[in-house]
């Protein structure tokens, strides 16, 4: 790594189902309990449309959109980068200088957050705007809790190898970031000028990496989804193909596709998820869901915004044994797409967000709904729960309705307080807002709550502020008199809350850990992670569930802290 960006990164860390199913909500299947869940809007608007998010600390998102002529104002001109106050629903505004329209993103080993890639246009009203397709923005946490004198540092030297909109990020086994895919300029529709490459951040060679398997995805192969196995080698998913990349040895494992032709990559977008991993072996299971069964050479302007999503949902073992065996297959209640798949901290996985029919993008089928390419807002969560019998894994009975369209360009989040952050939805060229719009830009904030936010909760009192991997700790806690009892379950989960963009989580992450609560309910001890492939060194959110009761979580550093590469 080159000594200014050493220098740059060791600095910014202490600064602080099948085709034609019926889209539309499917009767209830009655499963996991979920009675007491409540959406909750925030009085504050987000001021900028959060089309991507990402939390930086114990108290702050990080919102980006494109340079556009949202509300939010600074120096002059509308912001596209804003920090949302998880305590008190406030925001304000970053100074971006590079466009981060459909930019990837993840946290470093050291804390730092990176934002890559972006669109190449500026747009009027902003004369500042630079092109963000080959930019890299860093954002290292100030301690201010409230963000006050949080910067986002922009250097027109630091850039990537190669431009890319449209590009995946995540974190791997040395804390670097792994950067796939993308195309240079922006396109209407399908990837027409492709980048079939990988690279790294902080930069390892001076050249990408091609790619076969980015090649054959095409053309809809944009923000491929990558996900960091426990072994080191990156499990991907781009349009319906599989691999296994090996990021030490450069070569890629072709994996079976998934089943029933279901495309799953922009502007198809399905969602896909590593499910909780667990000691001792922490076998890594994949989850796919949504997306579209057509043919992708049908062109964009003989689709229609009215061509059902799928209920599809694929699951493999990624094991030797478990590659043979292929795809197991079972159903959303209702067809989605551009949705979220998202880590509850008791194991369970949160399906929001999304659309019923189309695809992402605007202006580009033959019959948009005002400007979306896509219909039919699925607004009811499922919650699915991995370990339950196949066919009974899905279920939103309690959910409610969150009354807001979720369309393309929204995101959603855990939160270090245990509930989930929901923003954005602007399927419009710009910020289109008024009566009579079906799918404005969508400036409303909402937290999902879970039920464990209206009852006494367990509390981790303290935490050291850096674990060493493959160690005991054992750490103050305060148990509510309810959970008192020497039969509860008790859950440690190690959280990635990962990087969110157009339907998909990136680095997102749960990995159980060995624990148990003293007899007299004041401490906990566990047992870290073996090493950094089975978490990626770098920031962490432990919490804490009994009972299904979760606490806030305590925000850790995962390893050294150092800048990567690291171990």
């Amino acid at each position: 790594m080159p000594y200014t960006l050493f220098v740059v990164l060791s600095l910014l860390a202490p600064l602080a189902r099948l085709a034609g199913a019926n889209p539309f909500p499917a009767p209830n299947r009655a499963l996991p309990r979920a009675p007491g869940w409540t959406f909750d809007t925030k009085n504050e608007t987000s001021g900028i449309v959060a089309l991507e998010s990402i939390v930086v600390s114990p108290t702050l998102a990080l919102f980006f959109d494109r340079a556009s002529d949202d509300p939010l104002q600074i120096n002059g001109h509308s912001a596209w980068g804003a920090l949302w106050n998880l305590e008190t629903s406030t925001v304000t505004a970053i100074d971006v200088v590079t466009n981060s329209f459909c930019a990837g993103g993840a946290l470093l080993s050291n804390g730092t957050m990176a934002s890559i890639g972006g669109d190449q246009t500026g747009f009027p009203g902003n004369p500042i705007i630079k092109p963000g397709n080959q930019a890299i923005r860093l954002f290292g946490p100030c301690s201010s809790p409230t963000g006050e004198g949080c910067t986002l540092f922009e250097d027109p030297n630091l850039v990537l190898l190669t431009k890319r909109w449209y590009p995946s990020a995540t974190r791997i086994f040395d804390g670097s970031l792994l950067i796939a895919g993308g195309m240079h300029f922006e396109g209407v529709f399908y990837n027409v000028d492709p980048e079939n490459s990988f690279e790294f951040f902080p930069r390892k060679e001076e050249s990408v990496r091609p790619s076969a398997f980015l090649e054959r995805a095409l053309p809809a192969n944009l923000f491929p989804r990558l996900i960091a196995l426990p072994d080191g080698k990156v499990f991907m998913i781009a349009n319906n193909q599989t691999i296994i990349y090996d990021v030490e040895a450069n070569t890629e494992t072709i994996l079976p596709d998934l089943p029933n032709g279901v495309r799953v990559t922009n502007p198809i977008d399905g969602s896909v998820i590593l499910l909780p991993l667990s000691p001792p072996d922490f076998t890594p299971e994949v989850l796919v869901c949504g997306g579209t069964i057509i043919d992708d050479t049908i062109q964009p302007g003989n689709l229609t915004s009215q061509i059902p999503a799928t209920t599809q949902c694929s699951r493999i073992t990624v094991t030797p044994e478990g590659i043979a065996k292929g795809w197991e297959v079972e159903h959303m209640l209702e067809g989605r797409t551009m949705h979220e798949l998202l880590h509850i901290p008791n194991g369970q996985i949160l399906i929001t967000n999304g659309a019923g029919t189309g695809f992402a993008g605007y202006n580009s089928v033959q019959d948009t709904i005002g400007n979306s390419n896509s219909d039919h807002a699925v607004l009811v969560p499922s919650i699915y729960t991995p370990d339950a019998p196949l066919g009974q894994r899905i279920s939103n009975r309690g959910m409610p309705s969150s009354g807001i369209a979720r369309l393309y360009h929204s995101s959603a989040t855990l939160t270090p307080q245990g509930n989930f952050l929901i923003g954005g939805s602007n399927p419009n060229n710009g910020t289109v807002v008024g009566a009579g719009i079906k799918f404005p830009s969508e400036f409303r904030i909402q937290t999902l709550d879970p039920p464990f936010m209206s009852v006494p909760r367990p509390q981790i009192v303290s935490m050291p502020e850096k674990l060493a991997f493959n160690k005991s700790f054992t750490v103050p806690i305060s148990l509510p008199t309810s959970l008192k009892r020497p039969d509860a379950k008790v859950q440690v989960a190690l959280m990635d809350l990962g990087f969110s963009t157009h339907g998909f989580h990136a680095g997102a992450r749960l990995v159980f850990m060995d624990a148990n609560i003293s007899p007299d309910g004041k401490s906990l001890t566990f047992v870290t992670p073996p090493n950094g492939r089975v978490y990626p060194p770098g920031p962490a959110t432990v919490f804490l569930t009994v009972d299904d009761v979760t606490s806030e979580g305590a925000w850790v550093m995962m390893g050294s802290g150092n800048a990567p590469p690291t171990l």
